[in-house]
């Protein structure tokens, strides 16, 4: 097979798996899309929670009651096909991969994916019920509260990718010692400058206020701890020097 047939081929393989995630996206919002007002809810059980007796959610734009618990549902429905999205991803990088890194490679998916999605459910869960407590605990008396549906649905999906992509860290570290781009050692002794980092990022991609971002930096830092605990058991011994 010549060289512009083989970059063919590949092209109508990637459409072909393109295609296939995009239908597994579909099937699953198919149904999402009925419960989409009750997606938003369940979304936004956090805030209401949180917010003052008699106060409730606000929609400013014409289409925001309609588009805001669509995007919702999309969203659900990506999640819950990303396993189908993750493995048509696998099996078009796989023949072109090593043996051992076939190996290596598809538990690396398998954790990446299981750790972005307890990053999500640690902010859902804990995050979430502790920002707006706090917030709404402190807020003068005088405002009437009403957050605007389509603003709290851009909040929560940037504190969802936050924390998504905060809980990958131990995977970049193993990545990392794998790859012998860096040694336990070193990562032990980069530490301090490791836990300033983390405060310094999550001051940025969370909100400004000091209770998400020491709930993002701390989670940062241990999980930087459990990167160089795997590390230990996969870093590759590095060959003596020759005796003279």
């Amino acid at each position: 097979m010549t060289q512009p047939d083989t970059f063919l081929s590949h092209l109508i393989e990637l459409r072909d798996r393109l295609l296939k995630a995009l239908v597994a996206v579909i099937v699953v919002f198919l149904p999402a899309f009925y419960f989409a007002p009750q997606l938003y809810d369940m979304l936004a059980t956090p805030l209401m929670a949180a917010l003052p007796d008699g106060a409730h959610m606000i929609a400013t734009g014409v289409v925001a009651p309609f588009l805001v618990p669509v995007k919702v549902a999309l969203l659900v429905s990506f999640c819950v096909a990303l396993p189908v999205v993750l493995y048509q991803a696998w099996a078009f990088v796989a023949p072109g991969l090593y043996a051992h890194e076939k190996r290596f490679v598809l538990p690396l998916v398998v954790a990446s994916t299981f750790l972005f999605f307890a990053g999500v459910a640690f902010c859902y869960f804990f995050v979430f019920k502790v920002v707006f407590k706090f917030v709404y605990s402190i807020a003068p008396k005088s405002i009437e509260v009403a957050p605007d549906i389509e603003n709290y649905f851009s909040f929560v999906l940037g504190m969802f990718v936050a924390f998504g992509v905060t809980f990958e860290v131990p995977i970049a570290v193993v990545l990392l010692v794998k790859m012998g781009m860096v040694t336990v050692a070193k990562l032990r002794e980069v530490r301090p400058y490791m836990i300033v980092a983390a405060f310094v990022v999550a001051a940025v991609v969370t909100p400004p206020d000091v209770v998400s971002q020491i709930m993002l930096a701390i989670p940062l830092w241990m999980l930087y701890e459990v990167g160089i605990l795997v590390s230990i058991f996969i870093e590759k011994p590095r060959e003596s020097s020759p005796t003279s």
